[in-house]
Order: C-alpha cells, then structure tokens, then sequence
C-alpha cells in the first residue's frame, strides 16, 4: 500500500476496535451525531489542532469514550479473533474502527484496547485524541511531555504546509472555476501554469498537504484534495499513492457509492502497474482485498461483488498464498445470498484444500462433506459467537443463521425421503411449533416438493428431478470469468514472446 501504510507492526497494535457502521438508511445521521458529540468532547484543544483533527469526528467511525458492557466477551471470541491478522494488511486509520469494535464487545480487556488506541495513534497527527485516551487510562491530568512535544512539532508542520499549499488550495476552494474547466478539458498542470500560476511545485504541495490532513484525521478534505491531486499530477508513483488514500478516506467517511468507484480504479491500477516482482503484484492484490472488506459489507450490492473479485483466479491465489482468513468473509458472503448459491461447491473445494479453519468454514465441510449433521449444528452454534465479534461480520448474524438453518434442511431432505419434525426441531436449535412453521414457509418460499404430515409429526419428501435450464445454468455458471482468464493469460504470454523477440 502506498499511502503511507503500516506494515506487519501495525498488527501489534492491532489487538483489540469500534462499532461497525450501520447499513441502514440513518447511517449518516448517527455518524453526524457522532460527530457532534466527538466535537464537544475535544474543545479543551488548540483551534489550529482542533481544526486538523476534526476529521475524526467527520469519519463517522471514531468517537470518544464510550460505555461497554460490563460483562467480557465469550473466550471463543478471542480465539476467533482476525484483527491482528486484518491489521498487516491496513492503514492505520482503517485499524482504529476495529480497535473500537473490539473494545465496545469486550473481547479483550479495556485497558489493552486502550493501550492499543494509543499506540496506534501516536504514529498518526491525531494527538488530541491520543491524550484523551492517555488522560482517560491513566486517570491523568496531563500527558508526557514527548505525546506535548510531538503535538507541537505536528502544529508547526500544519502550518508549514499550509503556507506552501496556500495558492493551489485557494485556487480549488472557488468549485465553480474547476468545475468550468473540467467541463473545457482545461484542468491540467500546463494550463493552470500559464493562466493561474499554479505550477509543479504547488501540485507536489497540494499532496504533502492533502496527506498530512489525513494523518490529522481530515479525511473530507484530504479526499477532495487528493482527487484534485490525481487529475493535475504527472507521477504515476504518486498519483496511485494519492488513490489508496481517497480510498481510504472514502471508507472512513462511510460514502460506499464513492467507495466502491475508488476501488474499481485501484483494482484497474493494481492490475495494470509493473511491479518489480511477481510476489511484490501478490502483495498489493492482498492489501487491496483486506481494504475492499469495509466496502463488501456496507455497499448494498458488496457481497455479490466479493464473491465475485475472490473467486478471480489471480486474486483467490493471493488469498490462499498470504490471507487465507478471508475465506471466512467468502463463506459468510455465499451463505448470506441465495443468488450466489451456486458458487458454493467452489468454495467447499477450495476449503477441502486449506489448512485453515474456523467455525464458519469447518460449518461447511461439517455439512457438505462430511454429511455431519450433528457436527454442522455443534458449528453453526460456534458460528454465534463468531459472527457477534467480527467487525465486518456482525450486521449478518440474523441471515446468516437463517440460511445455514436452510442448508442443512435442504442437505437432510436430500439424503431422506421422510423426516420426523422433532428430530429436524433438535438438529436446528428450535422448538417444535416453531420448526413446523419454518418448514412450512419454507415450503411454500422455495417450492419444494414435499408435503407434512402433522398427525405422524413428518415431513414427506418426493423426488424433483432437475430442469435441463437449471443444468445448463449449472454447467455454464463460471463460464465468463473462466473465459476471462483464459483470454488474460494467451494476451499476457503473446506479449510476453513478442517483448523477448524485441
């Protein structure tokens, strides 16, 4: 990753995290009211510092102290736990959410998450909020004088830049003027050199300024600038640098829409750019997938599209060399969504392959190799605690559980013509009354062709032969990516033999 993004250390302070954002229609309101109450909690800061760091009120992900529940997470849940494997692979920035979400489940105990906060924190410019979160650990009144010492240099810095960037950002502060001359195909460096002043130096300002605001945890202005940045810049290495950060700005500030065409670019530039190595190409592909997880599970159309970018032959290669824990994100995807349905025997090869596991995947070899249905349901109430304290997981519990309940009906009915309701009631953790009326509107959702029988308490299966459409769809579904990658590799190898002969 290019924007300044943190290696494997960052996983050390990775440990423990936020809220995830709400899908719902009122996600922006609750972020606004975030934000209000993040920006009376910080008023005791200098205005030039409040000013930078008021982002983190503005992202909608950061807050300031907030009550937990008094009792600690299940210890499954920290067993369980991907954070210090998903922090390798992200900024800064997009850890503390996770940091945030760990903390308010107590996973692991307050006062490590709070150590965790700070020392992520302490390597971004949002040191206001560090010290709150020092003053608040440590019941202390003020903060060591390293923490004062680096918020007075990340001051004289702020101000620095801003005197350098000062003519291009008035410039860009006038949308009317910009808006014109994107519309004229006038917005580029060699126009506004002649009939602005805006020259060279003043662009390379404008990303040194837009950057340093992100470290301030500005991410609404760091995103407008960076965009402006990407359409006047010249250097490919800085203006892909400059995508990864309105990327990440985008998701810190909850805009999935705008999200989700940052990383339709990313993904164009990831693919298209030289790297120095075969393996260094498989790192970036890495980074990207773990940065597209915010994205997969908060845009409404997300898990069709990470079913769809992992099942990319280059890209499940990356996840299988170097990030095999996002499987789980693949399993729980493909379980959620009846449409994707058939992408499932694909997934239940490819884990049969791994030697990685947890609750969710172990529920689906449980199921569908092994034929355990005792063991699936043993998992499946692993899966609980599982999907209650996974960040990016946890608004699919409901529906996760109700189309696992679906597999392993729809698996028994397979195997048995005649199923007695008790047994079926115990196998799916419900009671008798309640499994009878779920295999009814089962019934009647999915048409199955089956019948109950309440005086013997069974349900009757009969035979439904499959329809030649659907055996056409089943053999074909995978047919435009498979000729995707086929077309990819002769191009690649063709130009691969005629840069030899060159």
């Amino acid at each position: 990753a290019l924007f300044d993004a943190p290696g494997r250390d960052t996983a050390g302070a990775a440990r423990s995290v936020y809220t995830r954002p709400s899908r719902s229609k009122d996600t922006r309101r609750r972020a606004e009211e975030r934000a209000r109450h993040a920006s009376s909690s910080s008023s005791s800061s200098s205005s030039s510092s409040s000013r930078a760091e008021k982002g983190s009120a503005e992202a909608g992900f950061f807050t300031a102290a907030r009550a937990v529940p008094p009792v600690m997470a299940p210890v499954e849940a920290k067993t369980h736990d991907l954070t210090s494997e998903l922090g390798k692979y992200l900024d800064r920035h997009l850890v503390f959410p996770l940091l945030e979400f760990l903390q308010a489940k107590r996973v692991y105990p307050e006062n490590e998450v709070l150590e965790a906060k700070i020392a992520l924190l302490n390597k971004t410019n949002m040191l206001d909020f560090a010290a709150d979160i020092y003053k608040s650990l440590h019941n202390k009144s003020d903060v060591p004088a390293a923490m004062q010492q680096r918020r007075e240099e990340v001051i004289a810095n702020l101000t620095e830049l801003s005197v350098k960037a000062e003519k291009v950002v008035n410039f860009l502060s006038d949308p009317t003027l910009v808006k014109q001359l994107r519309s004229d195909k006038a917005f580029n460096l060699a126009f506004l050199q002649e009939s602005h002043g805006v020259g060279p130096e003043d662009i390379d300002a404008l990303f040194h300024y837009a950057k340093f605001q992100f470290e301030c945890g500005n991410y609404q202005a760091a995103g407008e600038f960076l965009s402006h940045y990407r359409g006047l810049c010249t250097n490919s290495e800085r203006g892909a640098s400059a995508l990864w950060g309105k990327f990440a700005s985008d998701i810190l500030l909850q805009q999935w829409d705008a999200a989700v065409e940052d990383l339709t670019r990313l993904k164009d530039a990831v693919e298209n750019r030289a790297y120095s190595s075969p393996l260094a190409h498989v790192h970036a592909r890495t980074w990207l997938v773990h940065w597209a997880l915010f994205v997969f599970f908060n845009h409404e159309n997300g898990r069709n599209a990470i079913i769809d970018l992992f099942f990319q032959e280059r890209y499940m290669q990356a996840i299988q060399a170097e990030a095999p824990h996002l499987l789980r994100y693949l399993a729980a995807a493909i379980i959620t969504n009846k449409r994707r349905r058939s992408m499932l025997k694909d997934l239940v090869r490819i884990l049969q392959c791994e030697t990685y596991s947890d609750p969710i995947t172990e529920f689906l070899l449980k199921l569908f190799v092994e034929y355990d249905f005792d063991g699936a349901q043993t998992k499946l109430a692993e899966c609980d605690v599982v999907l209650e304290n996974d960040f990016f997981l946890v608004g699919c519990k409901d529906e996760f559980n109700e189309n696992a309940r679906l597999f392993i009906f729809e698996t028994y009915c397979r195997i048995h013509q005649r199923i007695d309701i008790k047994m079926l009631a115990d196998k799916l953790s419900m009671d008798h009354d309640s499994a009878e009326r779920w295999i009814v509107n089962l019934i009647r959702s999915t048409k199955l062709n089956a019948k109950i029988d309440s005086e013997k308490g069974t349900v009757q299966m009969y035979d439904q032969a499959q329809s030649v459409h659907d055996m056409i769809v089943e053999k074909t579904k995978a047919l435009t990516s498979k000729t995707y990658s086929l077309s990819h590799a002769v191009l690649s190898n063709t130009q691969a033999q005629a840069g030899s002969v060159v």
